[in-house]
């Protein structure tokens, strides 16, 4: 049985949560609030890396383990592998209510689960000068700050999608085991206690790779902070929810300037960790993948055969549309294509193969 006991004297400044739990006092007191109190986190991800879970988990142990209020909320579109997600997190002391389930715009924290999301969402939005950016990359801090854009604050980096494939596990197990190391309030032994109410009964065989993952996140988690150069502010905060078309700024005729067409998107921020790579000297030309695959990703080119006769060859594939569900490795017959660990974006970019989309016909 746990019990908790609440500091009456905790202010919006200093919010303390004392909490008894098997025998032991402690003391929980939040690094930093906003003006309303709360310590607040965003978790930006795509759908599959378990960042809701994770929100949920961490939650939990806020409020278990630390004896703090607490809340955890998603956002997404389309409920699908792939789909940009964001989990929203908020802590305040026990003798403060929480009221807002609105997005947390104005993170303390925010970790991105996926590193390419940057390409189209503003990940880093709205942090403060001194918030803690954590990201899933094999990168170098100093890289990472280039990419983002980052002016100051402290990025995070751990490997949680290398540590999750050779764990067997999944990369929200690691990025979680990164947060409990950046969050002192947080206790890893109510972490390791949810993992076993969680997956215990249902799946007792993950409880181990699960802790392992956990682990191995908290503990290979590298950090640099960054001071803004003299001179330079941040960026200053935008609602996220104002729309950028209006009565002044809508097309004439409501024409639709963005649409949902993936031939029209940048897909690559969909792969989880893994890709298809190419061989064109073991390929048939048999388009079995091409069969299997959901989106545009191969590339054919119509040439004479050794008989002269017109037929259709594989020339490579389009990464930009490529959402790693490696379906065309599983059906390839001659092992034309195999899987490959994406660390970064280099490959795709350095083996890529444009498709040629005829976007107009003349009259």
């Amino acid at each position: 049985m746990e019990l908790h006991f609440f500091d009456s004297n905790s202010s919006r400044d200093a919010p303390v949560a004392v909490v008894r739990r098997k025998g032991e006092i402690r003391m929980t007191t939040l690094p930093k609030v906003n003006e309303f109190g709360f310590y607040e986190i965003r978790l930006e991800s795509i759908g599959g890396l378990g960042a809701n879970l994770a929100g949920k988990m961490l939650a939990e142990a806020g409020v278990v383990g630390a004896g703090l209020n607490g809340v955890s909320f998603s956002s997404y579109g389309s409920e699908k592998k792939g789909s940009p997600v964001k989990a929203h997190i908020r802590f305040c002391a026990p003798d403060r209510h929480i009221r807002d389930t609105t997005p947390v715009e104005r993170p303390h924290l925010v970790g991105i689960f996926h590193e390419n999301l940057y390409k189209t969402v503003n990940v880093i939005s709205g942090i403060y000068p001194d918030s803690i950016v954590l990201v899933n990359s094999n990168k170098s801090p100093e890289q990472l700050k280039e990419k983002l854009k980052l002016v100051s604050g402290t990025i995070a980096v751990v490997d949680a999608t290398g540590i999750a494939l050779e764990e067997k596990n999944r990369v929200n197990m690691a990025m979680m085991g990164a947060i409990f190391r950046l969050l002192p309030f947080l206790d890893k032994q109510i972490m390791y206690d949810i993992i076993e109410a969680q997956l215990g009964k249902k799946y007792p065989q993950a409880v181990a790779p699960a802790k392992r993952t956990f682990d191995r996140g908290y503990d290979e988690i590298r950090m640099q902070t960054f001071e803004a150069p003299e001179g330079v502010e941040m960026p200053g905060f935008t609602r996220w929810d104002i729309p950028v078309l209006g009565y002044e700024t809508q097309p004439i005729g409501g024409t639709i300037t963005n649409p949902g067409n993936s031939v029209l998107k940048d897909l690559s921020i969909s792969r989880a960790g893994l890709m298809p790579e190419f061989h064109a000297d073991k390929c048939i030309h048999c388009a079995a993948c091409d069969t299997a695959c959901p989106d545009f990703c191969f590339v054919w080119e119509e040439k004479p055969d050794k008989k002269g006769r017109p037929q259709m060859f594989l020339q490579g594939i389009d990464y930009q549309y490529c959402k790693g569900c490696l379906k065309c490795v599983a059906v390839c017959p001659t092992e034309a294509l195999t899987e490959r660990r994406e660390t970064d974006d280099a490959f795709a970019l350095a083996h890529r193969v444009p498709q040629r989309w005829d976007w107009a016909a003349e009259a």
